[in-house]
């Protein structure tokens, strides 16, 4: 299949509002060529990137919209765009190779427009697009909701944000320590001569200076490392692990956070690893065996606590919360499409839920770490101070971390070019059991 098709197909889900790229693109990547599975992937992630830009501008060079029928002939004309302004292709081979997908539709009637509106956007498109600059959605590919909401949140950091969200995301290993130091594992990437450099929060974490299979990087299949963002690696830390502890990972799909804590501390007495759905712990069971790591893995809704619980208390608990994954767009660029500003009080309120079902089941003295990989205080510092508020047998405690800012309650890490993603911790201590 044409690179260009499999992209669209992909990419018109999204815009349907039917899937993510994570759901839509694995099919389509499996009917391409094997050497177009990363062109296919790059016009998919990278049209996503910048959709809110490119899409005021096809709608300026566009006689009316399209109808909703037609998702995929609006995301072949955006993949053309694209192609235009954000890769090296020869425009003769962008425009051709994307209108003669409109024939592979069963849409024949689409290509003279195609044809037409990508010709004109060569010739005028960029002149078009400086005329747009004044309309921050153009100037930073952020839908206009989440430019808002970035802006009057962060003001003095906003622009910065939206930067970081439309730079490619960086490669960052997590060493495991049970099996080598993170200096002893940088000696090995030098010996195979792979430039990288220690993280400056994580303690495991190395950054690559350019992304690479982590198949052929030493120790890989042995489970001598793991790809996963230096912001969530900050959390197996941040609990306080101790030997004899019973630990509770909510919502730990795909299972990162849940081997960073088996890893960090071999003496736990059992770790509990929950998601709502059996076919996501798929992920982290594969995870686990790569590490060669044991994890009780149970699909529930966390806050049914008496599908799940056994009525023995957690000295710690991480809740890893649902949340609008403002903070890693980078990483899935597809975001920018399929949130919206009515989600967010909607997510709010599950994460209290989650707080106050999860509360009972900790232990008095233990700790729950609250995390989210959301860049609005709206999940974040908000949901931890109303918690606080109606729990009166709850404290906050100190993050024992520089990375990001401090907020009302808990820490705002802010996604930084070349650095971390977006994510939020705050960390509780349970002081005294609950009233009944």
């Amino acid at each position: 299949m044409n690179p260009r098709l499999a992209a669209a197909r992909a990419l018109a889900a999204v815009l349907s509002g039917k899937a993510s790229l994570n759901s839509s693109l694995p099919a389509q990547l499996d009917k391409v060529e094997d050497r177009d599975r990363g062109l296919t992937q790059d016009l998919a992630f990278g049209t996503a990137r910048w959709q809110p830009r490119l899409d005021l501008l096809a709608a300026q060079l566009l006689q009316k919209p399209f109808k909703a029928a037609d998702a995929d002939v609006q995301a072949l004309l955006l993949i053309g765009l694209y192609q235009l302004f954000y890769t090296r292709i020869p425009a003769h081979a962008a425009i051709g190779e994307t209108v003669g997908c409109a024939d592979k539709l069963k849409k024949p009637w689409a290509k003279g427009l195609l044809n037409a509106v990508l010709r004109r956007a060569q010739r005028d498109g960029e002149a078009m697009l400086a005329d747009m600059e004044r309309d921050p959605v153009v100037r930073t590919a952020h839908p206009r909701w989440l430019q808002k909401a970035l802006k009057a949140f962060w003001p003095d950091q906003w622009e910065a944000i939206c930067a970081a969200n439309n730079a490619h995301p960086p490669m960052i290993l997590r060493v495991n320590r049970r099996h080598h130091s993170r200096d002893g594992y940088l000696k090995l990437l030098a010996d195979a001569a792979v430039q990288a450099q220690a993280c400056a929060y994580s303690r495991d974490g190395i950054v690559l200076a350019e992304p690479r299979d982590v198949r052929g990087l030493p120790g890989f299949a042995e489970g001598w490392i793991s790809v996963q963002d230096e912001a969530a690696q900050l959390a197996a830390d941040l609990l306080d692990l101790a030997p004899g502890q019973r630990v509770l990972d909510a919502c730990c799909a795909p299972g990162g956070k849940t081997c960073h804590v088996l890893e960090a501390q071999a003496g736990l007495s059992h770790v509990m690893a929950i998601d709502l759905e059996a076919k996501r712990l798929v992920r982290v069971r594969e995870n686990l065996d790569r590490l060669k790591l044991d994890a009780e893995l149970i699909a529930c809704d966390a806050r049914d606590t008496a599908s799940w619980w056994d009525g023995k208390p957690f000295q710690r608990i991480l809740l890893d919360a649902p949340c609008s994954a403002t903070g890693v767009i980078r990483r899935h660029p597809d975001i920018k499409l399929t949130r919206q500003a009515e989600d967010i009080a909607p997510l709010a309120a599950l994460q209290g839920e989650l707080l106050d079902a999860l509360w009972p089941t900790l232990e008095v003295g233990g700790m729950l770490l609250y995390a989210t990989c959301s860049s609005l205080p709206t999940e974040n510092t908000e949901v931890i101070g109303a918690f606080l508020a109606r729990t009166p047998g709850a404290r906050e405690l100190d993050l024992a971390t520089e990375a990001g800012l401090r907020q009302a309650h808990g820490r705002q890490l802010l996604a930084q070019e070349g650095g971390h993603d977006g994510f939020y911790y705050a960390k509780l201590i349970k002081i005294a059991a609950s009233r009944g």
